[in-house]
């Protein structure tokens, strides 16, 4: 996780005198961008896992997830005014000069798992060991041994599928809605909301706040007895279902004012799907968390590829976006059939 936000720390910071020098140095700082980010929600998975039990794993992750969605608003607002002020430099130095900040706190106030800690109390240690269901993920022992994965053993699992699946679709709905909506907005209603950045950042606020109350109902429902497997399956049919229904809305709005409250309806229960398949990496496999994170989210990122680049194909061969917000709905509700059928709360042998 420190290399990671170095390294993105670095791109970022870098990035406007990479764009002055040429357009391939600006390209290498975005990959480097990219690269750096991508080692950040397998980072947190891999140690929620280790730091909380069961049943206190959906509000952690809706609390990481919803300081990335803040995070991702404030950013959206302060940038125009950082630009104003300090010109298009301002917020790539600011935010990158941010990350070194974060760096030195993360360096002296974390550590890999609890028995490592220096500043854990001997309670709060004993609770959470006695409270994991799993042997101890910590530095030292048998299952900290540096080994390759077995990747085909993980894809040879249907629940390791589920969460592949459910990481795609989850990706792709969130960065069709990220990158499509101005222009539909502007095309359908002659609107251009990206010229206003109430819209760009109400969305994320939405998520981050939806998304952690989730979480507390998410391990509400586990600490009241109804099972893991259960809950997550509920939490996802909300993350999916949710979002079909409010796309479909979106299709038959007949005003803007009433497009952007399904829209906003369908980013916040989006959200569910953090106590859904986001936080069941490390129920169905622990020790290999970051690992199965790692790989849903390369094919999650497939995904949203294939979904922002295939919604202006789509849109010119038929004429209408409307029909790939109805696609984008059908794909949802596949994903939740899927993840209903094959996903599970509880440790898979691998």
């Amino acid at each position: 996780m420190a290399w990671g936000v170095a390294l993105w720390s670095v791109a970022t910071f870098l990035t406007p005198w990479a764009a002055e020098t040429s357009v391939l140095l600006l390209l290498s700082m975005r990959v480097l961008l990219g690269i750096a980010e991508g080692v950040a929600l397998p980072c947190m998975n891999n140690m929620i896992a280790r730091w909380f039990p069961k049943t206190e794993r959906s509000t952690a992750v809706a609390l990481a997830m919803a300081g990335f969605q803040l995070g991702s608003a404030i950013g959206l607002v302060l940038s125009p005014i950082l630009m104003s002020q300090a010109g298009i430099f301002g917020p790539f130095v600011i935010f990158g000069l941010f990350g070194f900040l974060w760096l030195l706190v993360w360096i002296s106030a974390t550590s890999s798992s609890p028995d490592r800690s220096p500043q854990i109390s001997i309670y709060e240690l004993r609770y959470i060991q006695n409270s994991m269901s799993v042997p101890s993920l910590s530095n030292d022992g048998t299952n900290s041994r540096k080994v390759i994965p077995p990747f085909r053993l993980l894809l040879s699992k249907l629940p390791t599928w589920s969460l592949i699946v459910a990481n795609s679709m989850h990706s792709w709905g969130f960065f069709v809605i990220l990158s499509w909506m101005p222009i539909y907005f502007k095309m359908l209603y002659h609107v251009d909301l990206r010229q206003a950045a109430w819209f760009s950042a109400v969305p994320w606020c939405m998520m981050a706040l939806v998304g952690y109350f989730a979480g507390i109902l998410s391990d509400r429902m586990i600490q009241s007895g109804v099972s893991v497997t259960l809950t997550r399956k509920i939490m996802q049919s909300v993350g999916f279902m949710g979002p079909g229904l409010a796309l479909i809305g979106l299709a038959m709005a007949k005003n803007p004012f009433i497009a952007s409250a399904w829209l906003t309806l369908a980013v916040g229960l989006k959200s569910f799907s953090h106590c859904g398949f986001l936080v069941n990496f490390q129920e169905v496999a622990p020790q290999y968390s970051g690992v199965m994170h790692g790989m849903s989210n390369t094919a999650g990122t497939f995904a949203a590829i294939v979904g922002t680049v295939g919604a202006g194909f789509f849109v010119d061969l038929v004429g209408s976006f409307k029909g790939f917000l109805l696609l984008t709905a059908f794909l949802y509700f596949s994903a939740a059939i899927f993840w209903n059928l094959f996903s599970t709360g509880e440790r898979v042998e691998f």
